[in-house]
């Protein structure tokens, strides 16, 4: 059986995750509300996707969170003080910059994924094991999309 120490460590994985995709969603957002030039109208509605796909797993990630006995974060400081993915709070950034910007992170956030999967494997958390399958698949089809939208 797994001990406390395997279940801090997942908890404070998923934690990193959660600020992760939080900031990466803010960023998402940020760069559909500001993206402009000649491929505005397919940049737009793809950040705005992918911005969308990021929220809806942050409510999942902080119930793994609490289903394992921690407190997740509470505030933009907590989120801040967590992500690994750096924040571009810049209007104006030019399009072809936010597609790179948002595969990196995107790219970052499957190593992320993989710290947690590895944690809850350690952890005995065969749910949480199961489910960041199915996020980095996610993540990676992101960073697919991205990908081909620079080639």
């Amino acid at each position: 059986m797994p001990g406390d120490n395997a279940r801090k460590a997942l908890i404070d994985s998923l934690n990193g995750l959660l600020a992760d995709y939080f900031t990466l969603y803010l960023k998402t957002k940020n760069y559909h509300w500001h993206v402009a030039g000649r491929q505005f109208r397919d940049l737009h509605l793809l950040f705005d996707e992918q911005a969308a796909e990021l929220f809806a797993l942050t409510d999942i990630i902080a119930e793994r969170v609490r289903k394992n006995g921690g407190e997740t974060l509470t505030g933009i400081a907590a989120i801040a003080a967590r992500s690994s993915i750096a924040d571009d709070d810049r209007a104006s950034v030019d399009a072809m910059e936010m597609v790179r910007n948002l595969r990196d992170d995107n790219a970052r956030l499957v190593e992320r994924i993989r710290e947690a999967k590895a944690a809850a494997g350690e952890a005995g958390d065969n749910a949480t094991e199961g489910m960041a399958d199915d996020w980095t698949d996610q993540a990676q089809q992101r960073v697919w999309f991205l990908t081909q939208t620079l080639a």
